[in-house]
């Protein structure tokens, strides 16, 4: 038993030797970089495998899933993304319009007013479902995948761009408009 044992541990470790040494002589021959898309992508098994990142890139699929964009004049404040995100990454405010406030390019009418709308991409797990349920396609995904920080509040991306002393003044102007609706009611 222990003879069969070593036996096995000695074909076991020749395999993985020879395909390191396999690997070693083939570090002079380059792999040509293929589309993923192509029928040979896996085909070729010469060469060497390390894309020499950033220099040379593999092609991105049409489909994948990467960063969130939003586009703001197209976003009617409806929370929907924020609802449906499994991981709470999507943070949004609104401020109640006293009035319609514009469309979006679909032609559907905003009434509300986004002074908020941050999106917390460390959090995000790229399931897609928020890009699924917008009613006005604002929030899509790009193909930018590399963005990288040493610092984790970098990864918060902020779209409004509403200021916060512009926030407050709408924010009273939907108050003045509750006071005045609640006099000329009473």
């Amino acid at each position: 038993m222990i003879v069969t044992k070593t036996i096995n541990a000695i074909k076991t470790s020749w395999k993985g030797l020879m395909l390191t040494f396999r690997h070693v002589f083939a570090i002079g021959k380059k792999r040509k970089s293929i589309d993923i898309r192509d029928d040979n992508y896996f085909a070729e098994a010469h060469g060497q495998v390390t894309v020499q990142y950033p220099k040379e890139q593999l092609p991105i699929p049409e489909v994948g899933r990467y960063q969130l964009h939003v586009e703001m004049d197209d976003c009617i404040g409806c929370d929907l993304c924020a609802k449906i995100c499994p991981v709470d990454c999507i943070e949004i405010e609104t401020i109640k319009a006293t009035g319609a406030i514009g469309q979006t390019s679909d032609g559907t009418t905003k009434r509300l007013h986004v002074p908020k709308f941050d999106i917390d991409m460390a959090k995000c797990m790229y399931c897609g479902l928020c890009t699924v349920v917008c009613p006005t396609e604002c929030i899509t995904m790009t193909n930018e995948f590399d963005r990288s920080s040493t610092t984790l509040s970098e990864f918060t991306y902020k779209f409004s761009e509403m200021s916060p002393e512009l926030a407050e003044e709408k924010r009273k102007e939907l108050m003045e408009a509750k006071a005045a609706k609640a006099t000329t009611k009473g």
